[in-house]
């Protein structure tokens, strides 16, 4: 069947996501900034973030009081969170060469609230996409199979037509476990080659 789709995760697809650089750039270190981030972004409190349960700012109340984190290094921390999200050399170009042969485009997110704002903000990405399913506006975290039933329902797309792509190989396998075609994106230049593989022409 031929696909007719294609949906882009957003982190490290479109643009950079990098929590080790982050905490380093928050807490002035190095050493330990993996160890933090990792505390921070495996946090219950991040996920619910990411599912919508908080704002920005209530996450912010949460980790002052349950890890200790000053607000001020809060602020700074969010800061970083939306700072270091640059673009990814290549992957508008893929996107746009893939609308102008005829493929429609879809995301599919676990993200925040407010990062999404700031990325609709700063760059022109997002407008190129038809849909877009975003964990904080659903509620549900990938790679758990509901959030790409959910996709196929609400943008109307089968799964078998559509090829997934996503930095992390769990969310891969939960996207092929649901029948999409689906890869580990790991530069743009590689997804346009997967991409030519699947047959896609453009």
């Amino acid at each position: 069947m031929a696909i007719k789709n294609v949906v882009f995760d957003i982190g490290n697809v479109i643009v950079k996501w990098a929590p080790a650089e982050i905490s380093a750039l928050t807490f002035d270190e190095t050493e330990q900034a993996k160890e933090r981030a990792k505390l921070l972004f495996h946090s219950e409190i991040w996920r619910d973030l990411n599912k919508g349960h908080y704002t920005e700012q209530q996450a912010q109340v949460k980790f002052h009081y349950t890890l200790g984190i000053e607000p001020a290094e809060l602020e700074t921390l969010f800061h970083y969170i939306k700072a270091t999200q640059q673009l990814i050399d290549g992957t508008q170009v893929l996107m746009d060469d893939l609308l102008s042969a005829g493929y429609t485009l879809y995301a599919l997110t676990d993200n925040v609230n407010e990062i999404v704002a700031h990325l609709k903000a700063t760059y022109d990405f997002w407008p190129k996409f038809t849909g877009a399913v975003v964990s904080s506006e659903c509620g549900l975290l990938k790679p758990d199979p509901r959030i790409y039933q959910h996709l196929a329902q609400s943008q109307n797309i089968v799964p078998h037509e559509s090829v997934f792509m996503d930095d992390m190989p769990a969310n891969v396998q939960g996207a092929i476990e649901q029948g999409f075609r689906a890869f580990q994106f790991a530069t743009a230049q590689d997804a346009r080659a997967r991409l030519h593989a699947l047959g896609l022409a453009f």
